[in-house]
């Protein structure tokens, strides 16, 4: 076994690469800039057919965990590998039955795959992305371990309403530190979990300003442009219902949403209803560099999110981080910690979620007046440049990184310092 290096992470995550999930490679490229050396473990299969290009520029190596544990014969095993490769794994696999989690065979499948990687591959801390699997199975494997652990909370795993219990109190509680990605999500768990709250950090999620280059928005055609999965929460649906109150004004326009999903045929649908096939088109999921070109062209970008009827709803969309960088102008929805980002009349223009007509009218007001659009994209790049910098928000949570790996050791090497005096003292201690 090694020992664990100083600074040395293994990034847990439920299935790696996802084409959603730019934020979580951001933040990776971020801390390969800096020289940190990442582990990626994913906890199951890939499920998607293409990948943003940002992918290929990851160094981390990833380990794929089997996820299903088969036949008892092969947990077993497992069990047998931990006690063999795990100093102390009995005593806290014992603990970890009597405590009354609900734990499942998989997640400890996974679990001991997970900690006996981060002893024989000398990691420091194990970091989750969202607080449901990825995070249940950190939290065990880093007790198998003896390392720290912590995670980063989005949205969906704070605010939907899952069948099987999350038990986010024990994740905070046992945590090193947790983050969360705006200010409104952390007043939410401040609230609901007030005696965690000391190891609760605001990071918001984050862009590479180095490849997003400023420009001020003169001479782009009407095109609003969309960009993210066809799922409810995402807000489609209202967007093409502003749709067509523009175009039932005589307003020109042409709009593209950018993106696949399970709503694809509903959203077509309400497009053929409005009459907007000349107008509102889906073009599909697109690579990056695609997006970000059409993101350059648009006169502005819209994110109509909404919140679903199971409390599902998005953080903070990075399209938006990335089209306020780029200098155009934005439309958004009071969801979480999105005016925080879009500050209404300030970064761009700020609606209640659902409500269309509100939406077609900040939709309306920018494309007729290009200077108000100007003036929003510069001070919006500020804003970016100000709090949204990955390479200054990955170096933060490098820092939390290092002194939950200082107070780990710390406690270890006391620990381990009190058992010899007790041992030297004939067990007086």
């Amino acid at each position: 076994m090694r020992t664990p290096d100083a600074l040395r992470i293994g990034y847990v995550l439920k299935r790696y690469p996802r084409f959603s999930e730019t934020f979580v490679v951001n933040e990776i490229l971020a801390h390969e800039r800096a020289g940190l050396a990442i582990e990626i473990f994913a906890l199951g299969p890939v499920e998607e057919s293409h990948f943003q290009d940002g992918i290929a520029r990851v160094r981390a190596p990833v380990h794929r965990l089997a996820h299903r544990m088969r036949t008892g014969e092969a947990l077993w095993q497992m069990i047998r590998d931990g006690g063999d490769h795990l100093p102390g794994f009995t005593a806290t696999l014992a603990a970890t039955l009597a405590s009354g989690d609900d734990l499942d065979v998989d997640d400890l499948g996974l679990a001991i795959q997970l900690a006996l990687a981060a002893r024989a591959r000398g990691l420091s801390h194990l970091h989750a992305h969202f607080a449901t699997s990825a995070t249940t199975v950190a939290r065990l494997a880093a007790a198998f371990a003896g390392i720290g652990y912590s995670f980063t909370a989005h949205a969906k795993d704070i605010y939907f309403d899952y069948e099987t219990p999350q038990h986010l109190d024990r994740k905070l509680a046992d945590a090193a530190f947790a983050v969360t990605v705006s200010d409104y999500n952390r007043s939410i768990l401040e609230a609901a979990h007030a005696s965690k709250a000391e190891r609760l950090f605001r990071l918001y999620n984050g862009v590479d300003l180095a490849r997003l280059q400023y420009g001020d928005g003169r001479g782009r055609p009407g095109r609003l442009l969309a960009v993210g999965r066809l799922v409810h929460k995402k807000g489609f649906h209202v967007l093409i219902e502003a749709a067509r109150l523009l175009r039932d004004r005589g307003v020109g326009f042409d709009c593209q949403i950018v993106g696949d999903g399970e709503d694809a045929e509903a959203l077509q649908a309400r497009i053929d209803a409005a009459r907007l096939g000349n107008q509102v088109r889906l073009v599909g999921a697109q690579p990056q560099p695609v997006v970000l070109e059409a993101m350059r062209e648009a006169a502005l970008l819209v994110a109509p999110c909404v919140i679903s009827n199971d409390g599902n709803r998005d953080g903070l969309p990075t399209v938006l981080l990335e089209a306020m960088a780029l200098g155009t102008p934005v439309v958004s929805t009071a969801v979480t910690g999105i005016p925080e980002l879009v500050r209404d009349g300030l970064t761009g223009l700020c609606v209640a979620p659902g409500d269309a007509p509100a939406l077609a009218n900040a939709l309306e007001r920018l494309l007729g007046d290009a200077g108000l659009g100007r003036q929003l994209a510069r001070t919006a790049r500020l804003a970016i440049e100000a709090d949204f910098d990955i390479d200054i928000n990955a170096r933060q949570l490098r820092e939390h990184f290092q002194a939950a790996i200082t107070a780990t050791t710390t406690a270890t090497t006391t620990a381990a310092i009190t058992a010899a005096i007790t041992a030297a003292s004939g067990g007086r201690p």
